[in-house]
């Protein structure tokens, strides 16, 4: 037996190795394609992206589907790359590209769109025409991660501004930038709007965690200048809304709930590509940031890749523990639903970040809630603590690399002679599909290369963090009565609550209720509670729910197949710890 262990792990070992130098391969070959790929797309002078103003950013250079448009999240994200690169002393000559950048950006937050102008919603428009006009077709909006997104890119930039002997610019020129996207984050965080895929309108992990970090640092920035009059109303709604962010964590099945409103599972991408781009070193396996060697970030993580393991042909064959093509949500249907390479690449920066951090503390822990995805390496591992300096260690690092080169090598795989990565790869083939040449792509390539080089970004302020006890669902800019509520973490024991709405309806028309937990349907307004008129024009329904929890709820309508949601801002109750509560409410 022994010697069949021995054989085996030399095996395993020689396997890692293949694959450690196909992916050095891939690497080598395919990181100056994807850099050039990246800069084509940038306006003024990129080779592919005609007609682009100076800074503007086309999401694809393709017509069908016409990606034609700049969108501030992915500028953000691709610029957020840029402006690593060059504040880490990687290539000095892309400053040029990010002062181009500033000044679009600058005119853009100016232009009144469908969402608003600039002092009434108009950050949260996701997308405009290249030549820097709005887009006033139909489309999912708002979208709230720009801000966050766009701010955090700009102030990694102004603090190594402020570091390098130029605050003057800083105060001047990025600060007014900064803090229109602040403000608007402190003022909107707690309203529902479209998620990163513009399909889902309502709560989205991924724009809540962006917004908690845009503030944090903002804060610090702001301390850093001078404007120490905003510090206090960003932190306060970062403490708030780091209190929300808990929220989405489904305990029971140790996953991150991407979305509410959603009417699907809730494992998405979402949540690694929130990790990665809020990872900070300093914070270390933090898990109420979700830092990508977090217990909750690593659960979430082996959830989300088996949920693709058998509804992709191309990753019929593949063991558990071993990496597979990753697309959006399992029950994605655009394009007929594929794997995208910048969520498989998600999957490996998210790995790659963790290695990192865990080399960084001298050390890894094992808990119940991450024990899960360890098992997929060692089914003998326990709950524990490992130094550096151990066997068990090594192995687990190991095998925790060699999964994240996995991810690695299957991008590699469906990716072309040319070296071209456009959003989607074929499901049951592997050919490329939907729009060529896409910019975010090419940037998660990037990105996730550094990650695996060990390179580390810039810490934004997690370190230390404490999630409140009592937070606030509305902020103070906006309302001067409050409610305070605990974190949403359930107490043992249950509350009867009795919903009554007044609500004004037609004949055949009925209001349902939906929410934030699994009593109320966890957002379906499919599975709806519906409410009773036997009081008319108040409905009511009693409802059993978690004792000493914050719960948000929204009454909708449905008339004809119709379904209509109450407008904004979601409404909360915290349950008591015992007894019953009745919450009077009046259509929205």
């Amino acid at each position: 037996m022994r010697l069949l262990h021995i054989v085996a792990t030399f095996s395993l070992a020689g396997s890692a190795l293949s694959q450690s130098n196909t992916v050095d391969a891939y690497i080598s070959s395919e990181s100056p394609i994807a850099k050039a790929g990246l800069l084509a797309n940038i306006g003024p002078n990129g080779a592919k992206c005609s007609g682009a103003k100076s800074g503007v950013v086309i999401a694809s250079p393709s017509t069908n589907p016409n990606y034609i448009y700049t969108w501030t999240r992915d500028s953000s994200l691709v610029f957020k790359a840029i402006i690593d690169q060059f504040t880490l002393g990687q290539d000095p000559s892309l400053r040029s590209q990010i002062d181009n950048f500033i000044k679009a950006e600058t005119f853009l937050q100016q232009v009144s769109n469908p969402s608003g102008t600039v002092s009434s919603g108009g950050l949260a428009e996701p997308k405009f025409n290249v030549d820097e006009t709005a887009f006033t077709g139909a489309w999912g909006r708002p979208q709230r991660d720009g801000p966050g997104l766009r701010s955090t890119a700009l102030i990694t930039y102004a603090n190594w501004l402020v570091e390098n002997n130029n605050a003057t610019f800083v105060s001047s020129t990025l600060w007014p930038i900064i803090q229109l996207d602040l403000d608007y984050v402190a003022g909107n965080w707690n309203k529902t709007g479209f998620d990163l895929w513009e399909e889902v309108q309502g709560s989205s992990f991924f724009t809540t965690a962006v917004q908690h970090r845009s503030l944090r640092e903002g804060a610090a920035l702001a301390t850093r200048i001078g404007q120490t009059s905003l510090v206090s109303n960003y932190n306060t709604q970062a403490d708030n809304i780091l209190c929300f962010l808990q929220s989405y964590w489904n305990p029971n099945a140790g996953y991150i709930t991407a979305n509410t409103n959603s009417g699907r599972s809730g494992k998405d991408a979402n949540g690694a590509l929130a990790s990665i781009h809020t990872w900070d070193i300093a914070a270390g396996c933090d898990a109420a940031t979700f830092q990508p060697c977090s217990d909750k970030a690593l659960s979430n993580l082996k959830v989300y890749v088996d949920a693709f393991r058998t509804i992709y042909t191309i990753n019929n064959g593949i063991p558990t523990g071993s990496a597979v093509a990753t697309g959006r949500y399992p029950e994605d249907g655009y394009y007929g639903g594929n794997p995208w390479y910048l969520t498989t690449l998600a999957v490996a920066e998210q790995l790659y970040d963790a290695l990192t951090t865990w080399n960084s503390l001298g050390e890894l822990n094992v808990t119940t809630v991450s024990l899960a995805f360890f098992k997929q390496f060692d089914s003998d591992v326990v709950v524990g603590t490992y130094p550096s300096t151990t066997a068990n260690y090594a192995a687990l690092t190991g095998a925790v690399k060699n999964f994240a080169d996995g991810f690695v090598e299957i991008v590699a795989k469906y990716t072309p002679a040319n070296g071209g990565l456009s959003e989607q790869y074929n499901r049951g083939t592997g050919v490329q599909l939907s729009a060529a040449d896409l910019t975010w792509s090419y940037a998660s390539a990037l990105t996730a290369f550094g990650a695996r080089a060990g390179t580390i970004t810039a810490s934004w302020g997690a370190s230390g963090l404490v999630v409140p006890s009592r937070c606030s669902t509305a902020p103070t800019s906006t309302s001067s009565s409050s409610t305070s509520t605990p974190t949403p973490s359930p107490s043992p024991g249950s509350v009867s609550v009795t919903f009554n709405v007044h609500a004004i309806t037609v004949y055949g028309e009925n209001i349902y209720l939906t929410g934030s937990v699994g009593q109320l349907q966890n957002w379906s307004p499919d599975n709806a509670l519906l409410l009773s008129a036997a009081n008319y024009p108040t409905w009511s329904i009693t409802v059993t729910l978690p004792a000493n929890t914050a719960i948000q709820y929204k009454y909708i309508r449905k008339y004809n197949g119709k379904i209509t949601w109450e407008s904004d801002p979601n409404m909360q109750i915290t349950t008591p710890s015992s007894g019953s509560i009745v919450e009077n409410d009046t259509w929205r």
